[in-house]
């Protein structure tokens, strides 16, 4: 059976969808020190928990933090879905071949979007948990 899609639109098509996987790349490097710093977050909740020395008003940011790092974790993931989902119509408009040019930009739109979003979300959480650490050397 002959297929419609030819060497040369596969390598086109190939080309035009690497800028989206090195931004996939780095999205899935965010996501790792979004998941590092949700982990250093809970292990602090618990070593607050254990101790009895007046770490109450830290204890309450934890909370807020916790919820700015699962929206950038949310944000984050959510790019990532999108720029494969760009990838993916990238391939399925030149095997169809479909003009999908606009669907294409849209959605990688949405992915610089998403992950403007979560960047936002952790440069939030990372000037509030700094900010907590000023107050707490300020009352100490």
């Amino acid at each position: 059976m002959d297929s419609l899609i030819t060497l040369p639109t596969v390598t086109h098509v190939i080309s035009q969808a690497l800028t989206p996987v090195f931004l996939l790349g780095a999205v899935a490097a965010i996501l790792n020190v979004l998941t590092g710093r949700l982990a250093r977050i809970v292990d602090r909740f618990r070593f607050l928990s254990d101790k009895d020395d007046g770490s109450g008003q830290e204890i309450q940011n934890l909370p807020t933090r916790v919820q700015l790092i699962h929206w950038a974790i949310t944000c984050c993931t959510v790019c990532g879905l999108l720029v494969c989902t760009s990838i993916v119509v990238l391939f399925v408009g030149s095997e169809l071949e479909l003009n999908l040019s606009r669907i294409t930009a849209l959605l990688f739109i949405a992915a610089m979007l998403t992950l403007t979003a979560g960047l936002l979300c952790f440069l939030r959480e990372i000037t509030f948990a700094t900010r907590t650490i000023r107050v707490i050397k300020l009352v100490s």
